[in-house]
């Protein structure tokens, strides 16, 4: 099994996160959102991944490109790594790794997290994960027959024609025969709103008698924004709570402090005087002083004192004396009340 995961947007509507930061590498209970979405697909995968692709952008520089492919070497997979260097969509992106396209693979777009109860059938041709939604109106959705296979693929409905929502990743049992596939949409310069989308690819595999079925997940995690990314890892720190996971490290120092599970809190971190969480990931050797903290993100090596946050997102090397409800501030940054 391979899994190919692009990853080179820009993460614009996570800034000021994203400025130094890739966003799959945004931490979500201690770990990056790309390394927790690996781990998922790697449960739910029938057969162990031998290799896995990242797409980036080449400016991301060598230390992601190292830290990508020891994520991969965490799960037993060697990690290869391709540059796209123009947002031309997500056909145009997944072929920027064309030689990884071959046997099984699954195509997994790093902007999503999830939970399954299901493993996946690799005797499948191919199988579309979905999610049932409020409004399936924002979404690409697919339409089912009796015998549970996907009849349909609509795109953003304006009248409901289902609610089952796709949520970017993807089974194929060939990887070639998807390869020709996207090959043949650049190929003949097939677009929609001037980008090759993998979308037309599968709908022109269904065409062709492609059977796709759907892998509905038991919970749909997104990671688009700031709100959004802290509601993940308040998830995230429940499952591993709910599974007794380990999440405090030996190294912390806490003194004369309550700490209200579920939280991480990593390696080296200082916590003095404070109330931190629930729901609270500190990163590592990070201090914290007569603070209280609930519902957060808070990188490496940052610095809060006498500071009240919830909601909120600080970033690596921050350091922070005040006094908020709701914060969003990036790494490197200094801010005093």
């Amino acid at each position: 099994m391979r899994i190919i995961i692009p990853m080179a947007g820009m993460g614009k509507r996570m800034r000021p996160h994203t400025l130094t930061l890739p966003k799959p590498l945004v931490p979500i209970a201690g770990k990056p959102i790309v390394h927790r979405l690996v781990e998922d697909i790697v449960k739910v995968c029938d057969q162990p991944v031998s290799d896995i692709a990242f797409i980036i952008k080449e400016s991301f520089g060598a230390e992601v490109e190292a830290q990508l492919k020891a994520i991969a070497q965490a799960s037993g997979a060697t990690g290869h790594i391709y540059y796209q260097e123009e947002a031309l969509g997500t056909a145009h992106a997944i072929m920027c790794a064309a030689e990884q396209l071959e046997g099984n693979v699954v195509v997994a777009f790093a902007d999503t997290l999830f939970k399954a109860d299901f493993k996946m059938d690799s005797s499948a041709e191919a199988v579309i994960w979905v999610q049932r939604v409020d409004d399936p109106s924002a979404f690409g959705v697919v339409q089912l027959n009796e015998q549970n296979q996907i009849t349909a693929f609509v795109e953003k409905p304006a009248t409901f024609v289902s609610d089952l929502a796709i949520i970017g990743i993807y089974y194929f049992k060939d990887g070639a025969y998807l390869r020709n596939e996207l090959q043949y949409l650049l190929d003949n310069n097939i677009q929609d709103r001037g980008e090759y989308q993998i979308t037309d690819a599968l709908k022109h595999m269904q065409q062709k008698g492609t059977a796709f079925l759907p892998g509905q997940i038991s919970e749909w995690l997104d990671c688009g924004n700031k709100d959004a990314t802290v509601y993940t890892n308040q998830r995230y720190l429940e499952y591993l709570h709910a599974d007794k996971v380990p999440t405090v490290a030996a190294s912390a120092t806490i003194t004369n402090s309550v700490i209200v599970q579920p939280v991480y809190i990593g390696e080296g971190v200082v916590i003095e005087n404070s109330v931190v969480g629930p729901h609270v990931s500190i990163g590592d050797h990070s201090r914290v002083s007569y603070s209280v903290i609930t519902n957060s993100i808070v990188q490496t090596h940052t610095q809060l004192q006498r500071v009240q946050l919830d909601n909120s997102m600080v970033g690596n090397h921050a350091q922070y004396q005040g006094r908020a409800q709701s914060l969003s501030l990036g790494d490197y940054n200094t801010l005093e009340d």
